[in-house]
């Protein structure tokens, strides 16, 4: 048996900061046996101290610490597989919900092999964050709030029952309630430490916060300096019970940053110019880190910014050392005392960025001068498509006919019952909505800004177009308020609906109804501008075919100017008073303008304000009555929480693995199918599946819901899987929608009722698709409702990372076309039965698997696969079902 810590290094040394004494793991006493070590990108120390401070000699070895001195040697690569840990981990609600319900579930399942349900709880601390439930119903109003939060509460009150059983019932585990902020940016502003400490006896340990967050967009928090990214509800369960994430030491890509934004360019343009360069780079799987002179004078909001988009330009993390900057942004959100560790610590082991830091040695790199950023959006489809501002109004005409197949005759409808009409590229919904801009008060006084002037030359926002503003803390409304530009932007209908992420995943509400009914008479291809991160097709709103990027400052203009193909840089935004034109100029703040406004109101006092009783609640939420007790009374007429079937029937040993045999294909996919097209989200339709479950169990349509809210549900889960109103499947050609054919009959039916009727027939399914399956968001219940419906591989080109390992966590195969193989050079149809053999003598990572395709004509092909189980820790999760069942097998057998 290995010693706790064999400490080969010698690395437990002492840090004195003031008047107290910290224990600390010395990345120098580590350099003095490997190497020089100065030039290792600043996010690879962040690992390695990890296993250094971890070192066990078993699930961390001298070896794998020295491994990164030969990344270095290697010119930045390596195939050393590590185990990382996580100092904590951050849910939102949508996926904490599962989550909990999960561990709940295995309290259960523990008491019934016989161990002891109280083991199950979080080893480390966990914070949830209620951020994806509220609904912009009510908007344009001074009530807006007030009726929004209502509802919310009125929709969800079982889900936050339970959630405020968990945090009676779980140790380390802290709930932030309703109304508080985005998950990101509550992090950002206040759970986040930079350097994180804990009591262990008599010392106090001092390391590197790092994180897990079931949400893709945890990489906000990079640009202070904090390493983490996002992973699967699934990856986080196993985090937060105490399992090593497994992980390749990875490249990093240095993004180097010169010079200065330009006047009028915003840290969105910046933003998406940067995801579209390392879109076309291509940095799946990769940490990207940035250096260069242009953080001198880069703002943290800036870094944020440029870090939460991390999951659209697909990197692993978008990460910003800790220097002056990063110690200024803890003093301004009243984190002043920590900013006196973070300091001493990242300079004594090596973590701290100035000028006189050397250059780190980079797997690759690229240069971005921000004097060239110009003002831009990313549409109609996709975050990394950006178009230049200036040819937006022509993009979106071109794409009339190449996206959406229309013909713009420039006709209008009268919209029932208004004085108004509505034609192709009129703007429908124009939000301000969480996470990636909203914690930049730049853009945000910035969009107050535009408001105020739009009000100085009489502009109103067009009839059509449905406004929000959602911040994503508390603090903006404080900033917002002081300023006096809260009141500009209410004059103009950017009233306050709540603190969420609302448009930016599907939350956008209905439209009014006069508006729908025009769109769908007249099948509209009409628009959303959003600043969010995600425009994919049927997520902000069903209606709106075309959604639009853009920072705030952006989406209030075009809320003024009402339609895309207006542009915007040259047209008048609209006629003001005395019928005078009004353009782009006359409303555009300067930069010192609105840097002006950041230093005067973003202040300490507002932070310590809003954050004074960050984990109290409002009344609605003091309010909710639940019993603390150690197991979970599962309530059988829930239609919101029900116990899982994942462990049904699991035994103290896990089965043999078994070749898969005959196996139907469920769906055949293009290229980009994304989490968002697997994954139920936004509204339930009652002639759907999900919507037919409700009814039977008593449910109105007008209380549905939404998908997201019924998360911890696997009932009405596994029955959305695959329903985006946009998936097109192979199979069926000309269909939308979640449809597919069983293999005896031609006729589209819904996914559900076919992958149903196999599982009655017994027979395995699998999934085909082409490159970059699994983009988009982590959502656990892409893998757990594809598990649920009996599909026991999926065969694809490329996937993305978070959701590959997903499916290995919920006991499905990931395999992978060879290069220059594709379902189109096979032919495949959807008509086929498939084996996958040589599992079952032994998998590894990595490994050749053989696929034989019986074709309908009786003909047989076979070819080789490979297997994208990459880890051994990975296999023990697949032979034991899953991560969930191997913890759960663990912990019971430690009784």
């Amino acid at each position: 048996m290995a010693a706790a810590h064999p400490n080969s290094f010698k690395a437990r040394k002492t840090l004195k900061v003031g008047s107290r004494s910290y224990t600390y793991f010395s990345l120098k006493a580590v350099e003095k046996q490997v190497g020089d070590l100065s030039r290792l990108p600043f996010s690879l120390r962040v690992l390695l101290e990890n296993l250094v401070r971890h070192e066990d000699g078993t699930t961390v070895k001298k070896t794998d610490i020295a491994a990164f001195a030969d990344w270095l040697k290697n010119g930045g690569k390596s195939v050393k597989e590590i185990n990382f840990r996580p100092a904590r981990v951050l849910m939102q609600d949508f996926t904490g919900v599962p989550a909990v319900v999960d561990l709940a579930a295995m309290r259960d399942a523990m008491g019934k092999l016989g161990g002891d349900a109280k083991k199950i709880n979080p080893l480390v601390p966990v914070d949830l964050v209620i951020d994806h439930s509220v609904i912009v119903d009510n908007f344009g109003n001074t009530g807006a709030f007030k009726a929004n939060v209502a509802l919310e509460y009125e929709r969800n009150l079982e889900r936050y029952q339970f959630l405020r059983w968990g945090q009676m019932a779980f140790d380390n585990f802290r709930v932030v309630p309703p109304g508080t902020g985005i998950c990101h940016q509550v992090n950002l502003e206040y759970l986040a430490q930079v350097v994180w400490t804990k009591k262990e006896g008599r010392e106090t340990i001092a390391y590197p916060d790092t994180l897990v967050g079931t949400d893709s967009h945890t990489t906000m928090v990079n640009g202070l300096g904090v390493l983490g990214w996002g992973v699967g509800g699934i990856e986080a369960e196993a985090a937060m019970l105490g399992q090593a994430m497994p992980m390749v030491i990875p490249d990093v890509v240095g993004f180097k940053l010169s010079g200065k934004l330009r006047e009028g360019a915003t840290a969105t343009d910046l933003v998406l110019t940067v995801t579209q360069m390392l879109r076309k780079k291509g940095v799946v799987n990769k940490f990207v880190e940035f250096y260069g002179e242009g953080l001198d004078d880069l703002p943290l909001a800036n870094r944020a910014t440029i870090a939460n988009m991390a999951p659209e330009y697909g990197a692993t993390c978008g990460f910003f050392p800790a220097d002056e900057i990063t110690l200024g942004y803890l003093k301004t959100t009243n984190r002043g005392p920590a900013a006196k560790l973070v300091e001493a610590y990242a300079k004594k082991q090596g973590l701290w960025r100035s000028k006189k830091s050397p250059e780190p040695i980079f797997t690759d790199t690229l240069h971005l001068d921000l004097a060239e950023v110009e003002p831009s959006l990313a549409g109609p489809k996709r975050p990394q498509d950006r178009v230049p501002l200036s040819q937006a109004a022509s993009q979106f005409v071109t794409n009339m006919e190449k996206e959406f197949d229309r013909k713009d005759d420039g006709k209008r409808v009268k919209c029932e019952g208004t004085d108004y009409d509505l034609g192709h590229g009129d703007i429908v919904i124009a939000a301000i909505t969480s996470c990636t801009n909203t914690s930049n008060p730049y853009v945000m006084l910035g969009a107050g800004l535009i408001a105020r002037n739009a009000v100085k030359h009489g502009l109103k926002v067009k009839p059509w177009v449905k406004t929000s503003l959602a911040p994503g803390s508390q603090v903006v409304t404080e900033y917002l308020a002081a300023s006096g530009l809260q009141k500009d932007l209410d004059k103009i209908g950017y009233n306050l609906v709540g603190y969420g992420c609302t448009s930016c995943i599907g939350n956008s509400g209905p439209l009014p109804d006069p508006v729908t009914k025009a769109i769908n008479d007249a099948d509209l291809v009409v628009c959303a501008v959003l600043s969010g991160n995600r425009n994919f097709e049927g997520r902000v709103n069903p209606l709106t075919r075309a959604n639009y990027l853009a920072s705030p400052m952006l989406v209030v203009t075009y809320a003024l100017a009402g339609s895309m193909k207006i542009d915007i840089t040259k047209d008048p935004i609209g006629i003001g008073k005395g019928g005078k034109p009004v353009y782009l100029k006359d409303l555009w703040p300067s930069n010192l303008e609105v840097s002006k406004l950041v230093d005067k109101y973003v202040t300490a006092k507002a932070f310590k304000k809003r954050y004074a009783d960050v984990f109290k609640g409002d009344k609605f939420w003091r309010s909710i009555k639940t019993k603390p007790t150690l197991t979970y009374s599962w309530d059988d007429k829930s239609t919101y929480v029900r116990n899982p079937p994942y462990f049904d029937g699991m035994g103290k040993t896990p089965g043999s693995i078994a070749n898969i045999e005959g196996a139907r294909p469920l769906g055949q996919f293009g290229d980009s199918i994304t989490t968002d097209h697997i994954s139920p989200a936004g509204s339930i339709k009652k002639d759907s599946p999900a919507g037919k479950y409700l009814g039977e169990h008593g449910v109105e349509a007008k209380d549905f819901n939404q998908y997201g809210t019924r998360r911890g549900n696997h009932e009405v889960m596994m029955r959305g899987t695959f329903a985006n109103i946009r998936l097109k499947n192979e199979m069926v050609p000309g269909v939308e929608g979640g449809f597919t054919h069983h293999f005896q009959t031609d006729q589209p039916e819904p996914i559900y009722d076919v992958a149903m009727r196999y599982k009655k027939e017994h027979t395995p399914q699998i999934l085909i698709a082409g490159k970059e399956y699994g983009t988009g968001s982590s959502r656990d219940w892409a893998a757990k409702g594809v598990n649920l419906l009996g599909v026991k591989a999926v065969v694809c080109e490329t996937f993305e990372r978070i959701h590959r390992s997903n499916l290995v966590g919920m006991g499905v195969l990931p395999l992978q076309f060879k290069d220059g193989m594709t379902r189109k050079t096979l032919n495949l149809t959807g008509h086929e039965s498939f084996d996958v053999g040589g599992i079952d003598g032994g998998l590894k990572p990595g490994m050749d698997v053989p696929l034989t395709i019986h074709r309908r004509d009786g003909t047989s092909e076979k070819v080789v696969l490979t297997c994208r189980i990459d880890t051994a820790e990975e296999i023990e999760y697949f032979k034991n079902g899953g991560v969930l069942h191997y913890v759960l097998r663990n912990l019971a057998q430690a009784a």
